[in-house]
Parts: C-alpha cells; sequence; structure tokens
C-alpha cells in the first residue's frame, strides 16, 4: 500500500520539482540583482508579483478541481479531454522554452529589472508576476491533468507540494551558494522525463475525447494485458502515473503515444545536447 502511495506521488513530485526549480532560480536571480545593485527597497514589489502569481496559479488549479464537478456528465469528458492536451502543450511549450534560453536566463532578467527600475519601480511587480505567474499557471493545469491519469486528486497534490516544496528549498540553497547543482544536466534530464510523463496526459485526454465519440475508427482494441498487470496493483499505478500505461490500450491511444515520445523527445534531446555542447566549446575558445 505504502509503495503505491509513493507511486501515485512520484510523477507529480518530478513536475513540482522541475517547475518549482525554475521559478525559484527566476525569482533569486531577480532579487539577487537587485540587491547587488542597492535597490533593496523595490524588492517588496519583487515579492507582490510572486504572491500575486501564486495566487493566481491556485485559483486555476481550485477551478480545474472544483469547477469541473458542476459541468453536465455530457461535457466534463470533453473539457477535461482538451485540458489534458493543453497541459500537454504548454509543459512541452515549457521544455524545449527552458532547453532554449536558460544559458541567457539570468542576462535576460536584469536587462528587464534595469527597464522597470524607473521611478518607484512598479513595473516589477508585472515582471515577477509573468515570470512566476507562467510556471504556475502551467504546473496547476499539468498537476490536475495529470491527476486525472491515475483517477487520484490527493496524492498527485500530495506529491506536487512536496516537489514544490523541496524545489524552494534548493533554490534558496543555491542563491545562498551552499549548494552547486549542474542545472544543464538537472533540466535536460527532468525534461525528458516530463515528456515521457506529458504522453500519457495527452493519451489519457485522447482517450476522454474518444469516450465521447470524436477520433472514431481508431479505438480498436490494441492489447489486454490486465490479468498480467491488474490496474490495482503498484506496478500497474507506476505504469499508469509515469507513462500513461494502460492495461487495456487502443490502437490510436498506441499510436499516439509512441509519436509523441519518439518525435518529442528526439528533438528535445537534440536541441539539449546541442545547447551542452557549445557551452563546453565555449571556454577553451576564449583560452585560445
Amino acid at each position: 500500500m505504502l509503495l503505491k502511495v509513493v507511486v501515485l506521488m512520484l510523477a507529480n513530485l518530478l513536475i513540482g520539482l522541475r517547475e518549482g526549480l525554475e521559478a525559484s532560480l527566476i525569482v533569486g536571480i531577480l532579487v539577487a540583482y537587485l540587491v547587488k545593485i542597492g535597490r533593496r527597497d523595490v524588492l517588496s514589489k519583487i515579492w507582490a508579483g510572486v504572491i500575486a502569481a501564486v495566487v493566481l496559479a491556485v485559483a486555476v488549479g481550485a477551478l480545474l478541481t472544483f469547477g469541473l464537478t458542476t459541468l453536465p456528465p455530457a461535457v466534463e469528458p470533453l473539457i477535461a479531454g482538451i485540458m489534458s492536451i493543453l497541459a500537454t502543450g504548454l509543459v512541452t511549450w515549457m521544455i524545449f522554452w527552458m532547453a532554449r534560453t536558460a544559458r541567457d536566463l539570468r542576462g535576460n532578467l536584469r536587462n528587464n529589472i534595469d527597464k522597470h527600475l524607473a521611478g518607484a519601480g512598479w513595473g516589477l511587480v508585472l515582471l515577477a508576476f509573468f515570470a512566476v505567474g507562467r510556471e504556475g499557471i502551467e504546473t496547476a493545469v499539468f498537476i490536475w491533468a495529470a491527476a486525472q491519469v491515475t483517477q487520484n486528486s490527493f496524492l498527485p497534490l500530495l506529491g506536487a507540494l512536496l516537489g514544490l516544496a523541496i524545489s524552494v528549498t534548493l533554490g534558496y540553497l543555491i542563491y545562498r551558494g551552499m549548494v552547486r547543482l549542474n542545472l544543464s544536466k538537472f533540466f535536460t534530464w527532468s525534461g525528458a522525463l516530463l515528456i515521457v510523463v506529458a504522453a500519457g496526459v495527452l493519451v489519457n485526454g485522447f482517450g476522454d475525447l474518444q469516450d465521447i465519440g470524436i477520433f472514431p475508427g481508431v479505438n480498436a482494441i490494441a492489447f489486454d494485458v490486465s490479468a498480467a498487470i491488474p490496474k490495482e496493483s503498484w506496478y500497474g499505478s507506476l505504469l499508469k502515473g509515469i507513462l500513461g500505461f494502460s492495461a487495456v490500450m487502443n490502437w490510436g491511444q498506441v499510436a499516439l503515444w509512441i509519436a509523441f515520445v519518439g518525435v518529442t523527445l528526439s528533438l528535445f534531446l537534440r536541441t539539449s545536447l546541442k545547447k551542452t555542447a557549445t557551452e563546453t566549446t565555449q571556454p577553451s575558445t576564449r583560452r585560445r
């Protein structure tokens, strides 16, 4: 039973850890730069934007969790399917965005701070709000969609909160210089794992739309291994929560999972490895 609980929390812990660390690093960069240039007087503006972004993310999560329960039964699968596909798109876009811009993230944020420091610095509220709010909304939507895969709301949320707590702690320790983390490798490996998790969310949303008659003609059963992999088993929960694998899947779901993981993961690894190779060769170029 304990193992099954851990399994149900695992994927969402990863989501909370990665997305929370991105947000923590952004806040750390903003705060460190303001302290460095002697503008502690506007730090409150940064924290106001961060708090507003967190409130918005919580509101989005609450709306998805409780708002959909008021919809007619015929409409709920349609909205759930669309939101799952949207969540997959959001997290995939963010993974690639971080892979492309992580190297220049510090410089971009500092430039934005310089632009908003005029006067009382109220523009910093919006800067922090949009920077953190983007991560927060994406996290809320994706955690909700991942919870639909496991048909459990509490444990995925608990896993995500634990991941967020770890990420905030790591972000603070990195800011204080007490921990050194190879962020390039972390975001590469966590991004690859999230693509696999996202494939499960995508397939689950696709299945919701199939249930109401959308995408007909691809719902013939591809395999049924429910006798070997019971839905209630810990390994069944692991496959469902991490890979989106169900003991019974149709050809449309199988083809979609393979296509999404194959194309997206290949492009992501190519982008990440190319960026890593560039970062590795540049110091030697400077020495020459």
